[in-house]
């Protein structure tokens, strides 16, 4: 693993060039058929998702989705869902358990978008929904952290058996940039901010808030796409065989969230 600081880590999470949901849909399922809306509202499009095969089997995979460039951020706002956005990932996990279909997310957001027309339309009740629903669905859910998971925007799509994180990718409960100027009233302190959090991957492994380290090419997974994607096939491989082995999918589920933050020994008992 790289020796980066994690300010540098950030700043890796958030290169404009890092794979998104979009690239590696591409790159690791096949017949992917897009579905949208919200049946309530609108579509909001910076959530993709829909139906494909993952090696085979069929698979509703969804994610945060981030443009590029000004005009694609514009389009997708900058990765931050609304609760139409949501709302459709609801509509998404209901039907993949209809269906008896494994859930893969992957986790790219500052945040949700937190504008007062998404809290007029249910902002706060979209996410605890999604949330509710993840817990409780009888069909196996891996997550994929690419790079920013921010705040409930992220655990809103994270609320899996196994929660996989590139080495490079970031997941807390707010940026480092919220985080110090809150704190100490001062958002340039957000290099401090960074390594306090314990937003890193290693960090968070040690935790026991994610299950796996996914490795990245040695500048980031921008730097050799392929080799990203090859990674995150393997780890997503391996992790959705160990989930259907084990079955029982919703208490398992359960048993690991509430065993966050318990010693290692009490997480790793039988």
């Amino acid at each position: 693993m790289a020796d980066y600081t994690a300010a540098q880590r950030v700043a890796l999470a958030r290169h404009a060039g890092r794979p998104g949901t979009a690239d590696y849909i591409a790159a690791l399922f096949t017949d992917f058929f897009e579905q949208k809306g919200d049946r309530r509202c609108r579509e909001d499009p910076s959530i993709l998702g829909g139906i494909a095969r993952y090696r085979g089997l069929p698979v509703t995979v969804l994610g945060h989705r981030k443009g590029r460039d000004r005009a694609e951020n514009l389009k997708v706002n900058f990765g931050m869902p609304g609760p139409e956005g949501y709302r459709k990932a609801q509509r998404l996990m209901r039907q993949a358990e209809k269906f008896g279909r494994p859930v893969i997310t992957f986790v790219d957001t500052p945040g949700a978008y937190p504008g007062p027309e998404a809290e007029a339309r249910g902002q706060g009740e979209a996410i605890a929904s999604t949330l509710a629903l993840m817990s409780g669905l009888r069909v196996p859910v891996l997550t994929v952290v690419t790079g920013e998971g921010g705040s409930g925007g992220a655990l809103a799509l994270a609320v899996a058996n196994r929660v996989l994180m590139l080495e490079n990718a970031v997941y807390s409960v707010l940026s480092p940039e919220g985080f110090a100027a809150i704190l100490w009233k001062d958002a340039a302190r957000s290099s401090e901010a960074a390594e306090a959090m314990k937003l890193t991957a290693r960090d968070l492994k040690t935790l026991g808030v994610v299950d796996e380290v996914i490795p990245e090419p040695p500048e980031g997974a921008h730097a050799c796409p392929e080799a990203a994607f090859a990674a995150v096939d393997r780890a997503l491989s391996l992790g959705l065989e160990q989930v259907l082995r084990e079955g029982d999918f919703a208490q398992k589920r359960y048993e690991k969230f509430r065993g966050m933050g318990a010693p290692r020994s009490r997480r790793e008992a039988p």
